[in-house]
């Protein structure tokens, strides 16, 4: 049985909605108070709409999709993929964002936020089955801790996923 051919962040577009909305309401609220308070000049307009883009640049969700071979990002500024089937590395760089930093035999160079993994269990499923492909060509020289790290997060979210179905989770 094939399995799927795209995979992709289930929760991207709330995300995203999410992030335009307080790019808009801040940045509204804060004109709001300008109204009020009878100090609405254009210069205030102006700075409270480069804070709104300013909010959304940093606040915009990276797009992460896979298909057989192939993990994809996209933010709103950077388009970039690797060959996930031809993987040279892996690496988990910890820090106020963990990140899982991939390196592919192109050159290519790819960062993902491992938790996007452990919420999307068919995009983690692609990811998997080509890393396996990678492993099995032995062309990974680094990475197999970072691996494991990963596979031990999906696994533990996997294991809370179903107390908190079967309403075992009394914690």
């Amino acid at each position: 049985m094939p399995g799927p051919k795209l995979a992709e962040d289930r929760n991207w577009a709330s995300d995203a909605r999410a992030a335009a909305g307080i790019a808009v309401l801040l940045p509204g609220l804060l004109l709001a108070v300008d109204a009020a308070a009878g100090c609405t000049h254009w210069q205030r307009v102006l700075l409270w709409t480069a804070l709104g883009l300013a909010l959304l640049a940093v606040l915009w969700p990276t797009r992460v999709r896979a298909t057989p071979g192939m993990l994809t990002t996209r933010g709103l500024l950077h388009h970039r993929r690797v060959r996930t089937d031809r993987l040279v590395s892996v690496a988990w760089h910890d820090g106020v964002a963990q990140r899982l930093v991939l390196r592919d035999l192109d050159g290519n160079r790819l960062e993902v936020d491992p938790r996007v993994f452990a919420a999307n269990p068919a995009l983690w499923h692609l990811f998997d089955q080509s890393v396996k492909v990678s492993l099995s060509l032995g062309t990974v020289t680094d990475g197999s801790d970072p691996l494991r790290r990963l596979a031990r997060l999906i696994d533990r979210q996997t294991v809370r996923t179903v107390f908190q179905i079967s309403e075992m989770d009394h914690c």
